[in-house]
């Protein structure tokens, strides 16, 4: 079978993990779902944990091009338009982004692969904050700012995002945006 197959049991995968987790899911449902033999299922991926690291790998890229958010002068515009950009990219796949919040705790691939997301997310909220507040703010706030804004995107796309309406990011930001702004 074509490369179509590999990608309808990677589709079934990431359906059936975030339905019924993990280890509930046998490869045997999988296959079902995909509508492949259950040996296709092992010809692509060896131990069914290599499904779960196949699927960590389709994550959506989660750099946003500093440029295109930064407004100098403005750290608070300037966060908000990253934090928009950061969250239009991670409901792109809302399904996949449920399973590896999910599978985090007990997959040592999942919980590496969002460290290295939140440690991205850092370094692009400090990155922005540098570029729109220039020499105005002082490296050592911008650096626990971008590890305090990081946590709370990090806790908004991992658990605030079930709770529609209830969105305290804005003040959040705008908080952190006057504490640097202030002389």
């Amino acid at each position: 079978m074509s490369s179509s197959a590999r990608e309808r049991i990677l589709q079934a995968a990431e359906e059936l993990f975030a339905e019924s987790g993990f280890d509930a899911t046998p490869t045997s449902r999988i296959a079902e779902r995909a509508d492949v033999p259950k040996g296709l299922v092992h010809y692509y991926f060896r131990r069914k944990g290599d499904l779960l690291a196949a699927l960590v790998q389709r994550l959506p890229d989660g750099n946003v091009d500093a440029r295109r958010v930064v407004v100098v002068g403005d750290i608070g515009e300037s966060l908000r338009r990253l934090v928009a950009a950061l969250d239009a990219r991670l409901e792109a796949s809302p399904l996949l982004s449920h399973l590896l919040w999910r599978e985090a705790d007990t997959h040592k691939a999942v919980r590496d692969a969002l460290h290295e997301r939140y440690e991205s997310v850092v370094r692009q909220i400090r990155n922005v904050i540098l570029a729109a507040g220039g020499a105005a703010v002082t490296a050592k706030d911008v650096d626990s700012a971008s590890a305090l804004l990081g946590l709370a995107v990090s806790y908004r796309h991992s658990v605030a995002r079930h709770a529609p309406g209830d969105d305290r990011m804005d003040l959040e930001l705008s908080f952190v945006a006057a504490a640097l702004e202030k002389p």
